[in-house]
């Protein structure tokens, strides 16, 4: 039986019949194997308003909203009128702290916020799989025969394994379904490898890293996170 939530994406997403498929690469670097790439989540449509749409919340999400000014209410002072009322000849006065005088408050101004915004989890799965699309398209995805797994948290294998792939100072995103501290901790000094479980990852972490790189295994757990 079909969920309204399956309904739901399917509607959203045009199917494309041609199934892509693309290189397996051994750590070594070498090209050893194809694969076929599920067509829903990585042939799919590309959806640009709700690529941008979910990228503008990502950042809006992000902001701090901490600017502040201090209107008269917060500014000491200026409880007592400068001058009377009449026959100075200047103009009316009843305060020092006033908006129009130097040193007053400010009106108007921005105060701490909160600047993010959601959007259904359904559209959030469409502009991953729009986003997964894309870099398809473009050749951008790299299959791996294997999960990465270290003994040792050792940043040089990393390094080595990249340096292979031909990756080492390209923006890359590692995609992994396991987690281990090793290799978290051999990632960790690596500034242009980004690295996201399976189940956290999304739409600005694909569209700002030039490579996509996860494991066979890994690709069943993103279908399956996509497409439930």
């Amino acid at each position: 039986m079909t969920t309204p939530k399956k309904k739901a994406i399917k509607k959203q997403i045009k199917k494309n019949n041609d199934i892509p498929v693309v290189d397996v690469y051994s750590l070594s670097g070498k090209k050893v194997d194809k694969f076929k790439l599920d067509p829903d989540v990585f042939n799919a449509e590309i959806r640009k308003g709700l690529l941008h749409q979910t990228v503008v919340m990502h950042m809006a999400n992000r902001r701090q909203g901490n600017a502040s000014t201090k209107t008269r209410a917060h500014i000491s002072g200026g409880g007592k009128k400068p001058w009377k009322q009449k026959g100075t000849g200047r103009a009316r006065a009843g305060s020092i702290r006033s908006p129009l005088w130097r040193g007053g408050g400010v009106v108007f101004g921005p105060h701490p916020r909160d600047f993010g915004f959601t959007m259904p989890k359904t559209s959030r799965n469409v502009a991953i799989i729009s986003g997964l699309s894309a870099k398809t398209r473009d050749s951008e995805i790299m299959i791996l025969e294997k999960d990465l797994v270290f003994e040792q948290p050792k940043t040089k294998e990393m390094a080595k394994i990249l340096t292979a792939l031909k990756l080492i100072n390209k923006k890359s995103l590692l995609i992994y379904s396991n987690r281990d501290e090793n290799l978290l901790r051999a990632c960790k000094n690596i500034k242009s490898l980004s690295l996201r479980l399976y189940s956290d990852f999304n739409t600005t972490d694909v569209l700002l890293n030039a490579r996509i790189l996860f494991s066979k295994e890994t690709h069943d757990n993103i279908v399956k996170r996509l497409k439930k």
